[in-house]
């Protein structure tokens, strides 16, 4: 009966999710900060919003990476982008990102959040200050930069997109410190939606739940641990753009994310099987 339940419901959801009636014209012109734009599904994220004529600022952690980004988004078609290169463990470097955007675009539609710290899989051995570098990076970075952007966005009635994990909403092994941060996330900004919905402030805040993507940078620190397959970096940039420019207030990619959400509280037994099945338990063991 359960697994009924949740094929209908999921096909519901599915329904609710995309059919979504996104129209591509409504992001040409407009403006764009995004953050972890140099490689993986940021880099995806920003050719797909130059193609679809949005202004643009990027900003990465390498320089050299993020101009060649800027160079394939001007060929692609951006009408303006910008960029400027910044570390995200610094508490200085958010504040600093978002006054550079609103200065070389005046405002602020999208505040499109990707960047992310990796770190080694597995937890033992890891001290408490680098789990304070990877918190700074994954949490507090993406907290500071809502704050700083949050009166364009209310002026502009924009949207907030939070490019979270998996590892946000089912946790899993050797994946502690990390999985802390993107719970941290999901709690920040589901309360962030109820109190900007009492006040009635008009932003929308999106959230999407990515699982493993090809190119990634998280697909490196598990490589060896887990036999998930990846996802192509493209598909998941373009259901984040979706998910953005049509105001959801979540995003699950691939399908099966949402699937695995579901499980994490229904049947627990069914999804800790299925997360066994993805790791290389002597791997993760070893590192």
């Amino acid at each position: 009966m359960k697994v009924l339940l949740l094929t209908a419901l999921g096909a519901l959801f599915f329904t609710y999710y995309w059919d979504d009636n996104f129209d591509p014209a409504s992001l040409q012109g407009a403006r764009v900060l995004l953050t972890g734009a140099s490689v993986g599904v940021g880099e995806e994220l920003a050719y797909h919003y130059a193609r679809l004529g949005s202004h643009l600022v990027l900003t990465a952690y390498t320089e050299a990476l993020l101009q060649k980004v800027v160079g394939n988004c001007r060929k692609l078609g951006a009408p303006k982008v910008f960029y400027i290169a910044a570390d995200m463990a610094s508490p200085e470097a958010p504040e600093h990102v978002v006054q550079f955007a609103l200065d070389k675009l005046g405002g602020l539609d999208y505040l499109v959040l990707n960047h992310v710290g990796g770190a080694p899989a597995g937890t033992r051995g890891r001290s408490a200050q680098a789990t304070r570098g990877l918190l700074q990076v994954n949490l507090l970075s993406y907290v500071q930069l809502t704050s700083r952007a949050l009166p364009s966005l209310t002026d502009s009635k924009g949207s907030l997109v939070v490019v979270s994990s998996l590892l946000g909403r089912v946790p899993t092994s050797f994946s502690a410190p990390y999985s802390a941060a993107k719970f941290a996330l999901d709690g920040f900004f589901g309360s962030l939606r109820r109190e900007l919905d009492v006040q009635d402030v008009d932003v929308a805040i999106t959230m999407c739940v990515l699982g493993l993507r090809d190119r990634a940078p998280a697909a490196e620190g598990v490589r060896g641990v887990t036999r998930a397959e990846a996802a192509p970096g493209p598909r998941a940039a373009l259901a984040v753009i979706r998910g953005g420019a049509t105001r959801a207030s979540g995003v699950f990619f691939p399908r099966r994310c949402r699937l695995l959400c579901l499980l994490r509280r229904w049947l627990p037994r069914p999804r800790a099987w299925f997360i066994r099945q993805d790791l290389n338990v002597s791997a993760a063991a070893a590192a």
